[in-house]
């Protein structure tokens, strides 16, 4: 009697436009596919996107595909809107042909899909995998202590009214160094710029995801970790899993920068 050998594990990646969110989930798609059997769709934005995202999708592996969101008018935006607010806009308008493709992916395609990885700036599509029932999950390239400040922002809004250069108390996050409010995100140093209030939003997101996926370890910030471990076991916080250190290879002779060092 024949048997049908069931698909691998299938992962939906959402990147947000920027080479600096583009590049970093080609790369873990990647290393999800060649390191662990996963294989996966990475869907990337047409508006805001570069040539340089065209030859970096070019070169994934076979077992990873691209599908690219069509591109959104952006020329009702104002011509010094900054790029946080020209990035949530773009996947903001977006949501719509997500839907479609992730729809396409789950239904239709014979995938299974196990997982919705998405970047920080793509959390307002949480709803859309949520319905689709594929668990829905931040992959948050950066270390846990910003993590902690994005998942604290909203709770930050509410209880201040100063601009955060102003707060008369160093903030304090759970297993991380005390933080001047001047060295807070130069994105929030402005309540009265429309991206402030955007990045806010966003962050409301953050907690209907999954989980947390983090470039980093234990050795870097094990006191974050452990605090972030706590709060999830309490139900505060989805759980964090981190998977650094999370860097690109580099194929050139670094000899040379050795040599300075």
């Amino acid at each position: 009697m024949s048997t049908t050998k069931a698909p691998p594990p299938h992962v939906v990646l959402l990147a947000c436009p920027g080479a600096g969110h583009v590049l970093p989930m080609a790369e873990f798609a990647t290393r999800l596919a060649e390191d662990h059997g996963f294989t996966a769709t990475i869907i990337t934005h047409s508006s805001l996107s570069s040539p340089t995202h065209a030859s970096v999708l070019d070169s994934l592996p076979a077992c990873v595909s691209a599908a690219a969101l069509p591109a959104v008018p952006l020329d009702d935006l104002p011509a010094d809107a900054r790029v946080e607010t020209r990035m949530l806009t773009v996947v903001t308008r977006g949501l719509p042909n997500l839907r479609a493709i992730l729809a396409e992916l789950v239904r239709e395609r014979g995938y299974d899909v196990v997982a919705f990885l998405a970047d920080i700036f793509c959390a307002q599509a949480f709803p859309l995998a949520a319905d689709l029932g594929v668990p829905p999950y931040i992959v948050f390239l950066s270390n846990l202590m910003l993590l902690s400040l994005m998942l604290h922002l909203p709770e930050l809004d509410g209880a201040t009214t100063c601009e955060y250069r102003d707060l008369p108390e160093p903030l304090r996050l759970p297993g991380c160094v005390p933080l001047p409010g001047a060295d807070l995100l130069d994105t929030i140093q402005d309540r009265s710029n429309p991206a402030y209030a955007l990045m806010v939003e966003m962050t409301r997101h953050f907690v209907l995801a999954d989980g947390f996926v983090v470039n980093s370890f234990g050795g870097m910030e094990h006191d974050t970790i452990t605090a972030f471990q706590e709060l999830s076991d309490k139900g505060v916080y989805p759980p964090v899993y981190p998977v650094g250190p999370f860097v690109r290879p580099c194929s050139e002779d670094a000899t040379a920068q050795h040599g300075w060092l």
